[in-house]
């Protein structure tokens, strides 16, 4: 017998803190949510609540970075080949050199009977599904924190020209990850202390650029030491 749907959270009753601060409190989502641009702010519906989600039982790597596409277009051809969203966003997370050497490419299994992604690669794979969706509002938490600074700084390159079209926010412990943005708010022990521009942040001797040149120290000291060990 069929049995009511039980839900497990409605989005617009639902509680998002960043810092301890509510979002909720910043920003009306009941109905709809305000991108302010300047002076300019752009209305988006709030999606509808019938939607329909897929649950896969056996994921491919194709399968994981496609879900929820809402396309008509197979994630791989028959000969393997991801399709133009996929191969676009792997190539951005710089992922897709790696997924060409997993044993069956795309279509290789996760999980149990598959392979297990490293911190990294998972980090760069959940970085692809949402740029697959092609989001108005793009929201990076920590999101390369287990990213090695040389394949960081690939990725923040290719994301400058993603970013151009559309809302960004970044969160970042790594001033690399931030640096390019408009405009920077940087938050110690909870409160904003500084905001500004990276050229503004660091002609000061604030928390910014004491992190900027804490974190170039470190870099420099990485490289002496992959220097020494591999002579």
């Amino acid at each position: 017998a069929s049995q009511e749907a039980t839900k497990l959270m409605k989005v617009a009753q639902s509680e998002v803190e960043k810092t301890g601060i509510k979002i909720r409190e910043k920003l009306d989502l009941a109905d709809e949510l305000l991108i302010h641009s300047g002076s300019i702010a752009k209305k988006i519906d709030s999606p509808d609540s019938g939607t329909l989600g897929k649950l896969v039982n056996d994921p491919t790597i194709a399968d994981n970075i496609g879900l929820g596409l809402d396309s008509e277009e197979p994630l791989l051809t028959e000969s393997g080949e991801p399709c133009d969203v996929i191969a676009q966003a792997t190539g951005i997370a710089q992922l897709a050199e790696q997924i060409e050497d997993f044993p069956d490419g795309y279509g290789t299994m996760l999980g149990e009977r598959g392979i297990n992604l490293s911190g990294g690669q998972k980090q760069r794979a959940t970085l692809a599904r949402a740029l697959a969706r092609d989001p108005l509002i793009l929201v990076l938490d920590d999101a390369l924190s287990a990213v090695d600074t040389h394949t960081e700084a690939k990725i923040l390159e290719d994301l400058r020209s993603v970013m151009k079209r559309r809302t960004s926010f970044i969160i970042s412990h790594r001033v690399s990850a931030v640096m390019h943005a408009d405009e920077i708010l940087v938050l110690e022990g909870g409160e904003l202390v500084e905001r500004g521009t990276h050229a503004e942040l660091i002609s000061g001797r604030g928390t910014y650029a004491r992190l900027l040149r804490r974190q170039m120290l470190e870099e420099d000291l990485e490289s002496r030491l992959a220097t020494s060990s591999g002579d």
